[in-house]
């Protein structure tokens, strides 16, 4: 039995307001709902609750609503719902174009190290600069009808922000260009 606290029961921080017990100004709420937390624990308060020892249960999603039990089976199946199944797909396209990207700067790299590099290695890695500059626009267009297609679809916390094509291919021709200098040979 709870009783109504009486003005000795007090600490000095608080006042009293029917059967409740406010912090006094000046002092967080925060540190006013700890302290009787930790009066609570001493009284022996939380000793016998039900599911002590037990982990908690916190399968239920609030948010789920309408689509809860959807999300359960996907759960339960280790799947995840389309919208995050969407976003990894797009990651892993990003992964890939830059990927292409890399295996580029590697051949690049190679070359430049190179004291004499033959007019046929040359041709080669042109084709090879032109060939990846079209497969890396088309990836980025693909990547980008994607984001599309999740921002359509899905709500704005999971939306993406569109590449910016013309700016990545800047940079390709920036990084990449047409001709490798020539080292004197």
């Amino acid at each position: 039995m709870t009783s109504k606290p009486s003005e000795s029961n007090l600490h000095s921080s608080e006042i009293s307001a029917g059967s409740r017990r406010y912090p006094a100004q000046g002092r967080r709420w925060e540190d006013s709902v700890e302290q009787q937390i930790a009066e609570a624990r001493e009284r022996g308060e939380f000793d016998n609750l039900r599911g002590k020892g037990h982990p908690l249960r916190l399968d239920s999603n609030p948010f789920a609503k309408d689509k809860a039990l959807a999300y359960s089976l996907l759960k339960n199946n280790h799947i995840a719902p389309p919208e995050i199944e969407r976003g990894k797909e797009i990651d892993e396209d990003l992964k890939q174009a830059e990927a292409l990207i890399t295996r580029l700067r590697l051949q690049r790299d190679t070359l430049a190290r190179r004291h004499a590099i033959f007019e046929s290695e040359r041709r080669s890695y042109r084709l090879l600069v032109a060939s990846t500059e079209q497969r890396y626009r088309e990836m980025l267009t693909e990547i980008n009808r994607r984001i599309l297609s999740l921002n359509i679809s899905t709500p704005p916390d999971f939306h993406r922000r569109r590449i910016d094509i013309e700016s990545k291919m800047r940079a390709f021709h920036s990084e990449f260009p047409p001709l490798l200098p020539d080292k004197g040979g």
